[in-house]
């Protein structure tokens, strides 16, 4: 069985290339329930990309290249208390890629994103605290005919706030390279939202980390596991 997406234009994460977070809601999509995408190659703009369907989940795929893999899957992440709204817009004001964005078309956290084209997902230190953290009122046109954010948007959101909770490296940019995220309850569409991430482990190249969407209530409504490779030959825009 075989089925196909296309990434547009304004899902960019790194220039010209698919917002990791983004492409992999679209193909968890395929799956039910919780599922980790593994991210292999570049996800090229504006093409027909192949779902494959394989034992294990489901594969992305452009001609000979397999871009990404998904399966099924929960997992265990200790959220840490999430900060008030009003602690989440003081810390977004601190936001180290206001001045130096390495990815400013990002649709997620770019900086060079018109409000309600992208995110606009700025997260910054919240005080004594080692979480980063920003506020989220997601936009109408990310939504479903109920008023509900669709899901590749929670993975979207969950995706970049993971990259500002560990320190900039000094050379290139960390990319995503697996995400797995669950979705717990809706995120609607024109309310009041805390994203936040945080560190959980350094290795290496390799950084652990996870990121949560709360309701202004402080209850979880979607959360993730990532982990970010560090690509000290990465060109930044």
């Amino acid at each position: 069985m075989t089925d196909s997406i296309t990434i547009g234009r304004r899902f960019e994460g790194p220039p010209n290339l698919g917002n990791g977070g983004y492409v992999s809601g679209r193909l968890a999509a395929h799956l039910d329930g919780p599922a980790a995408v593994r991210l292999r190659a570049p996800t090229p703009l504006e093409v027909a990309l192949e779902v494959r369907t394989t034992e294990q989940g489901c594969q992305l795929a452009h001609n000979d290249t397999i871009i990404a893999d998904a399966r099924p899957g929960d997992f265990e992440l200790e959220l840490p208390e999430p900060p008030t709204f009003a602690e989440a817009e003081q810390a977004a004001r601190s936001f180290r890629a206001f001045t130096n964005h390495p990815l400013s078309m990002c649709f997620v956290c770019g900086t060079a994103r018109e409000a309600g084209d992208g995110l606009r997902l700025f997260p910054g230190s919240v005080a004594l605290r080692e979480i980063v953290a920003c506020p989220w009122v997601p936009d109408a046109n990310l939504a479903d005919a109920d008023g509900n954010v669709q899901p590749e948007f929670l993975w979207s959101a969950l995706d970049c706030p993971g990259a500002f909770s560990f320190p900039q490296i000094e050379k290139g940019v960390a990319l995503a390279g697996e995400l797995a995220a669950k979705i717990s309850q809706p995120v609607t569409a024109g309310e009041r939202y805390i994203v936040t991430g945080w560190q959980i482990a350094h290795e290496g190249r390799k950084h652990f980390t996870g990121t949560a969407v709360f309701s202004e209530s402080g209850e979880c409504c979607a959360a993730a596991r990532t982990i970010w490779i560090e690509v000290p030959e990465f060109e930044r825009a």
